[in-house]
């Protein structure tokens, strides 16, 4: 059942991706502006973004700083101008992560997370609502984790934002579907990033920022609210969130011998 207009005519179309300098985020703006869009691209790093501006020919290069209000709405106000109105799609993909444990509690690590993860989404709402209220169009997409469905060792930091996320995405959708707007929430599981990188663990069902890109594109075609990949991964991760407590606790320690 689609949950959102179905987006899948992206010729010529405005898109902005917000975090767009590598990973998912720039797989997802590679994948977009192979279908036609006209790629907005975002990060705080300048260069990654002005080479993907010199390679995709009609995409723009918008560099910014989420965590920064005044940032993030000057650079509205420039895709607002691009677009003619609110963009067909707006990808939000920055994030941050750092594994953490309580017994090595780290305070700044954590308000890092909140503010790139979580504060980042909140500036960008209050940059673009109003656009999109008003026109009654565009579609916002948030990328969380399966990290966010429940705690796991070492993402003591990290696991709360993306679950914040997805509780956010929840609640978007409920106050902005009525009005026509599209809202969906994306939780990968392990995908090969710079971020991933830092992992010292094996990494199960571990797949591309491309493979990652194109589950997306399958979802947003199909008007889909959640989109969780790969299956064999998810699958098991979303039955986790149904166990009882003690089971669940009993099951990660076992799983990953915490």
């Amino acid at each position: 059942m689609a949950l959102n207009p179905p987006l899948q005519d992206w010729p010529g179309r405005w898109v902005w991706v917000i975090g767009a300098s590598s990973g998912i985020g720039r797989a997802a703006a590679v994948a977009l502006s192979q279908q036609g869009a006209r790629v907005i691209v975002s990060a705080r790093q300048a260069a990654p973004l002005r080479d993907f501006e010199r390679e995709h020919p009609g995409s723009v290069a918008l560099p910014l700083d989420v965590t920064r209000p005044e940032s993030l709405q000057a650079a509205a106000t420039s895709v607002t101008a691009l677009a003619q109105g609110a963009p067909a799609l707006i990808l939000y993909c920055a994030g941050h992560y750092k594994a953490q444990q309580a017994v090595h509690f780290d305070r700044q690590e954590m308000e890092k997370h909140l503010a790139v993860n979580y504060g980042g989404v909140l500036h960008l709402l209050e940059a673009v609502l109003p656009t999109m209220i008003t026109a009654r169009s565009g579609h916002l997409c948030l990328v969380a984790s399966v990290a966010g469905y429940r705690g796991l060792p070492l993402s003591l930091a990290y696991g709360p934002t993306k679950a914040a996320l997805n509780n956010l995405a929840e609640n978007l959708y409920l106050d902005l579907h009525p009005l026509g707007l599209g809202v969906s929430v994306v939780n990968p599981g392990f995908v090969e990033t710079p971020l991933t990188a830092q992992n010292q663990f094996r990494m199960p069902a571990l797949i591309s920022p491309e493979e990652a890109a194109a589950h997306m594109l399958k979802g947003w075609a199909r008007g889909r609210f959640e989109m969780n990949f790969p299956r064999r991964f998810t699958a098991w991760m979303r039955l986790l969130r149904c166990l009882p407590d003690a089971w669940y606790f009993a099951a990660v320690r076992r799983a990953t011998g915490a």
